[in-house]
Formats: C-alpha cells, sequence, structure tokens
C-alpha cells in the first residue's frame, strides 16, 4: 500500500497579526500515478544492444573475424608464393624496386636473372614436348625388365624347390601386391576427397596465422598495442611510407615490391634488431633523422627505443630498434664489484664501463686520453666519471690529483690514494683547485724538459664539476681572474697547456661538467678532450657543444635520451672505444658502482701500493707546523726528494709554503736530526728522521712543561 505526503504550509489567505496566531493547514498530497509500462521493443533494444556491445561479444567477434581472415589471407598469400614461383614476377618486381631507387647496377643484376629464369623455363616447356614419348618408352622397358626380372626368380626358386609351378609365383605375389595397393586406394581415396579440403583450409591458417595477415582491429589485444611486436621487413616498410615525406612515400608505392627492396638484412643486435635503409632517390637520410619520435610510434616503439645512425654507404640510414621495453631493465654489476682480483692496465688496458645497445661489454682505453663528461644534474655524472677512475686506481704506477668542487663526499674514498684531495664548492677551493692544476703544468714541463727516452708514470688530474671553476669570479693579488676564457683566466689556461702538451709525458686531463654552455664551458677546452662523453642533455645545440658537429650529425643525440629515467646512459664519441664502422658514436649504458663497492675498490687499490699521502684543503688562517707538515706530506715513503717535498708543502698551503726555496726547508730542519741528506745523487728528506724529530720534540716539551 503507498503512503499519502503530508505537506505543512502556511494558508496564503490568512495574514498574520498581532492577535491571531499563524495557522497552518495540512494539505494531503495522494501519490503520483504509476508509470507506463516500457514497451517491449524498447526492453529487446536494450538487450540487443547490450549484448553487442559486450567486451565477450567483441571478443567472440574478433576472434572469428581473425580466424577467417587468417584463412582467406593466408590463401592469397600461397597463391602468390606459388605464382612467383612459376612466373618471372618475382624478379620484375625487385627491378622495377630498384629502378625506383635510382641503383641502376642492381636493376641489370635482376634482369639477368630474369633473362636466365626465362631461359630455363623455355628449356623446360620444350622438354615437355618430348616426354609423353620418353616416358613411354621408359614405362615399356621398366615393366618389361621387372617381368624378366620376376621370372628369373622364379626358375631359381623352381630349381631349389623342384617344383615347376615356382616359376609364376614371383610374378603371381608381385600382381596380388599391386591388387591390394589398388583396394587401398579405393578405401582411403573417398575420405581423402573429403578431409583434403580441410587440410587444405589448416594449412592457408596456418600461414595467414604466422604473417598475423589480418585487419588491426582484428588481433590480440597484445599484438594491437604493439606489445612484443616483431620488427619485420613489412612493418618497418610501412613506418617509413607513413613518416610523412612526400618523396618516400611516392618511391614506396611505385616499387613493385611495395618497398622491400629497400631493406637490407634484419639484424640481430643485442637487446634488438638493426637494419640498413637505402632511401630512393629525393629522399635525403636528415629528413629520416628529424622524425626519429614518428618513426618509433609508427614502429610502436617508444622514441628511446630506435636510434637512427649514418653507415658510410650514400643516402643510407641504419635503424637498431629495441625490444619493447628492453633498455629500461638495468644491466648487471660492473667486473670492478664482482671480480676482486681485477687489476688495471694503463697503456694497454681498457676500462669496463658498461654495455652498448647490443649488450656487448663496452670497454673504454684511457691511454693518453684527455677525457670530458658532461650532462644535465642528477644524470649519474660522476658514478660514470669514477667508475674510470676506480678501475684506473688499480694500475699502481697511476698518480691522481683530484678536485670536487661540488664537496658532498662522492670521491673520499680516494682519500689514501691520490695524491691530492680537494673538496668543497667555495672560491676557496676552486682556488686550491687551480693552484693544484697549475701545479700539475709545473710537473708537466719538468717532463718535457728531461732527457730523450725518459719514461714518466701516468697523471690524472681530475676536476669534477669543473663549470664552477670557469664560473668562479675570484681574482689573485694582480687581479687575474681564476674564472672565466680568456687568456688571462688561470683555471682556464692551465687547462689548455695540459690539453696542449700533457698527453706527450702522460698527464692528462679529466673534466666533469653539468649543463654545458660557453660560459661554463669554453669551446677551446671541450675541444681539447679526446674522449666526449654526454649524458641527457636539453637541446641539440647542447649535445653539439659536447660531443662536437661531427658526433651530432652522424646521428649522436644525447639531447633525446630521458632525462632521470636513463640516467647512466651516455653517448660517446671517442676512438678508445670500439665504434661500429660507419658510426661516429656509440650509446653506452654505465654499470653503477655505489659508494660501498667504490671504497672496496679503492682499499684494494690502497693494498697494491706502498702508501699515499693525501693532501687536503687548507682553510686561510689555519695554523700550521712546519716539521709536521713536512712530515705529512712525507707520509709513508721510505724517503721523497727534496723537491717533491717543496712541491707538496705548496699544495698543502700555499700561502705558508708556496714560496718555499731549499734554503727554507733546510732551516726548518737544521738541528732536528732530520736534515736532507743524499741519496743515489740526488738530495731526500727521510722518513724515520723526521719520526725521530718529532717524538724528541715531543719529549723536549714534555719535560719542560714538568719542570
Amino acid at each position: 500500500m503507498s503512503e499519502n505526503v503530508v505537506s505543512l504550509h502556511k494558508s496564503p489567505d490568512l495574514e498574520p497579526s498581532a492577535d491571531t496566531a499563524s495557522v497552518t493547514t495540512l494539505t494531503v498530497v495522494p501519490d503520483p500515478a504509476p508509470g507506463k509500462p516500457v514497451p517491449l521493443w524498447v526492453r529487446s533494444g536494450r538487450a540487443v544492444r547490450t549484448v553487442v556491445t559486450h567486451e565477450t561479444t567483441k571478443t567472440t567477434v574478433r576472434t572469428v573475424a581473425r580466424h577467417g581472415l587468417y584463412t582467406v589471407n593466408g590463401g592469397r598469400i600461397v597463391a602468390r608464393r606459388t605464382w612467383d614461383g612459376k612466373t618471372g614476377a618475382r624478379y620484375e618486381r625487385m627491378l622495377r624496386a630498384a629502378e625506383a631507387a635510382g641503383n641502376y647496377e642492381v636493376a641489370e643484376e635482376w634482369e639477368e636473372r630474369l633473362q636466365r629464369f626465362r631461359e630455363a623455363r623455355h628449356r623446360r616447356r620444350m622438354d615437355l614436348l618430348h616426354s609423353p614419348v620418353d616416358v613411354a618408352k621408359g614405362v615399356g622397358v621398366g615393366v618389361g625388365m621387372s617381368i624378366g626380372t620376376l621370372i628369373a626368380l622364379g626358375v631359381v626358386m623352381a630349381i631349389h624347390n623342384h617344383d615347376v609351378t615356382d616359376i609364376i609365383t614371383p610374378l603371381s605375389a608381385t600382381i596380388d601386391f599391386i591388387g591390394l595397393l589398388i583396394r587401398i586406394v579405393q578405401i582411403v581415396w573417398g575420405p581423402a576427397l573429403a578431409v583434403g579440403p580441410f587440410l587444405a583450409l589448416l594449412g592457408m591458417w596456418a600461414v595467414g596465422s604466422k604473417q598475423q595477415a589480418a585487419p588491426a582491429w582484428a588481433l590480440p589485444a597484445n599484438v594491437r598495442s604493439g606489445e612484443g611486436e616483431p620488427i619485420t621487413p613489412s612493418i618497418v616498410v610501412k613506418a617509413l611510407r607513413d613518416l610523412g615525406v612526400p618523396a618516400l612515400r611516392k618511391a614506396i608505392a611505385e616499387m613493385g615490391d611495395a618497398g622491400a627492396g629497400m631493406l637490407g638484412p634484419i639484424r640481430i643486435a643485442g637487446c634488438g634488431v638493426e637494419v640498413d635503409v637505402t632511401l630512393p632517390s629525393g629522399v635525403s637520410t636528415i629528413e629520416v633523422q628529424n622524425r626519429r619520435r614518428k618513426l618509433a610510434e609508427n614502429l610502436t616503439r617508444h622514441e628511446h627505443e630506435v636510434f637512427i645512425t649514418i653507415p658510410q654507404a650514400a643516402r643510407t640510414v641504419r635503424l637498431w630498434i629495441a625490444d619493447s621495453g628492453a633498455l629500461d631493465e638495468p644491466i648487471g654489476p660492473s667486473p670492478l664489484v664482482t671480480d676482486d682480483t681485477m687489476t688495471a692496465d694503463y697503456a694497454k688496458g681498457r676500462a669496463p664501463w658498461g654495455q652498448d645497445l647490443r649488450g656487448d661489454a663496452a670497454a673504454l682505453s684511457l691511454y693518453q686520453r684527455h677525457l670530458l663528461i658532461t650532462g644535465l644534474s642528477n644524470q649519474g655524472k660522476t658514478v660514470a666519471l669514477r667508475s674510470l677512475a676506480l678501475w684506473l686506481s688499480l694500475d699502481k704506477s697511476v698518480q691522481f690529483l683530484m678536485g670536487d668542487l661540488k664537496g658532498v663526499g662522492d670521491w673520499a674514498m680516494f682519500d689514501g690514494l691520490a695524491t691530492t684531495l680537494i673538496q668543497g664548492p667555495t672560491d676557496e677551493h676552486v682556488i686550491q683547485v687551480t693552484e693544484m692544476v697549475e701545479g700539475a703544468v709545473d710537473e708537466m714541463n719538468r717532463r718535457i724538459q728531461a732527457p730523450p727516452g725518459t719514461t714518466f708514470p701516468p697523471l690524472i688530474v681530475l676536476v669534477d664539476e669543473a663549470q664552477v671553476a670557469f664560473m668562479c669570479p675570484a681574482k689573485d693579488d694582480q687581479k687575474r681572474p681564476y674564472g672565466g676564457s680568456k687568456a688571462n683566466s688561470r683555471y682556464f689556461m692551465a687547462v689548455r697547456k695540459i690539453h696542449n702538451q700533457g698527453r706527450a709525458v702522460n698527464v692528462l686531463m679529466w673534466q666533469g661538467t653539468q649543463d654545458p654552455t660557453n660560459e661554463n664551458l669554453p669551446k677551446l677546452v671541450r675541444e681539447g678532450a679526446h674522449t666526449r662523453a654526454s649524458l641527457a642533455l636539453g637541446t641539440e645545440s647542447q649535445a653539439r657543444m659536447a660531443l662536437g658537429d661531427k658526433a651530432v650529425d652522424g646521428g649522436a643525440a644525447p639531447n633525446l635520451l630521458r632525462p632521470g629515467l636513463d640516467r647512466g646512459t651516455l653517448v660517446v664519441a671517442s676512438d678508445g672505444i670500439a665504434i661500429p664502422a660507419g658510426q661516429s658514436s656509440i650509446t653506452v649504458r654505465t654499470h653503477y658502482i655505489d659508494d660501498d663497492a667504490a671504497e672496496a675498490i679503492t682499499d684494494r687499490a690502497k693494498a697494491l701500493r706502498d702508501g699515499v699521502t693525501t693532501l687536503h684543503a687548507i682553510e686561510k688562517g689555519e695554523e700550521h707546523d712546519p716539521l709536521t707538515d713536512i712530515a705529512s706530506v712525507v707520509g709513508t715513503a721510505e724517503r721523497v726528494r727534496t723537491k717533491d717535498v717543496l712541491s707538496r708543502l705548496g699544495t698543502l698551503n700555499a700561502d705558508a709554503y708556496g714560496k718555499w726555496s731549499f734554503l727554507d726547508l733546510k732551516r726548518v730542519l737544521d738541528g732536528t736530526g732530520a736534515e736532507p741528506y743524499k741519496s743515489d745523487g740526488v738530495m731526500v728528506v727521510g722518513r724515520d728522521r723526521l719520526a725521530r724529530a718529532l717524538a724528541n720534540r715531543d719529549d723536549e716539551g714534555s719535560a719542560s712543561a714538568s719542570e
């Protein structure tokens, strides 16, 4: 039973007054009339629409259509293959494709093949005119010889069994066997005629299924989305056809083979495939390079999964197409971490840096090559640079001078391994790093002036976050700037001098810098590096700064790497790494070595050496003790030349010791028992003598205090 609705409201006929209270009336509102029943045809239409639009129905329709079209198109493919095998259609298509591509030498070759095919076909047809007579003669001779053989066999059996009837026994058995075969054929023939068409349809379906010969809407969901879709010639040609280059599309339409003649063989290349595409006349390689994203999408890949390079062949682009999602998988750990017996060889070895896109090991030679690594912030520059230094540290002959102008401890594990380690981002740290590099210039000049044939240990001068040095506004007492790119810029000129002459005497400059510009990475400095590598960058102009015009024109594109997602992936231009023929750069996914693993590697490196005392930055105004400082720069070495002691003191504290001479050193050590002495013809300072001098001084100080 329905319920009535009671509405409460004031009556409009009664005016409220001071003497009369408000009167509220009750109005009973009846239930609305029941709705009309929905017509049957409406309900039926809704039901039909629900059934038609249901996902199960769509899946069923796709499945039926897909397998039906597999059969139809499979038959078409089989028919075309049969036609190609029986006629010269295939040769004619290839001939027209070569002519459309402007490759007339290949066209002539296909024309010759077509002529040979026609001549061979003509000979076969002429042979058919004589074959009936030859076949009849052959059958007659064969039957006669067979009967004669069987009768001869029967004679042998009759003689052996002493029974004349055995003469026809083999012939009779053969006739019975032939009759059995005829009966078997009579029994099987009917079912074979019934099953044969189904087997033929099954074969056509198998061909169509393998070729996925159905419209995209009828294919399975994973194929429609392109997930895991294999790269085939038809897919590559279709992607090029739809690239938006009118001349290319027209040329493909005019090719009899629908563009397949442009493609070289599709080769497995690491976690992807590689194919060379010879472009038709009128289409330049730059038109394809500039449409990398569209080409990748046409290939059902992301932009970072397709790389376009320019090989040596004219009008040719080389496409490397990664398996879907393969580049998002991390690579394995560095051999430096997994092999604790590994050592390095500066002159002949190669640093295990990572893997190329093919999945092959990418190793870099560091012998007499200045190095520059750049990229956006937080893309793995320091780790990539540090991994090279970690490998080289396992060669005990290599010496390091290091300046980290970030100063957050990324290079702290080289304390006790590097001769100098300066860490910090301030102008004072830039000044000390500049003086460190200038000290390396002095060492380079000393080596250059040595007698011919003298060999020198490698000296690596490494500055991370070098853009801080180039942008430093500080000036020295003579008003010369430490930063900048002018002829009086101290850091710039020191780097340039090492670039110009350091390689010949194994003094090498390594720099890491962020977000390159002409201000924070001058042109002369970046072009002085033999090995140039770049992580993700923002623009093509920055890519040209990082790698040079030749590498970028050849297909290098660090600006197309994905910031954050492609961390640790860099593009390298160097003759120190194996680059495929015809390319000017290679993309490397570097191994990640964390701080703990880096410390373990440097511990192994320290165990290979006699001991290195690392000099650190000294803050201005800090008190110093000459005798203690001399002992610290001598370190664990048994003896050190006085010239080297002076050089190390100057690096340790330029304000206090920068102008010291041998006389100043002798003045401090005289009377301590640690005076310089001659060893092997040179003046040296001994570690043990310094230790005794410090101990005696401490004892004297204690005695004075007790008195």
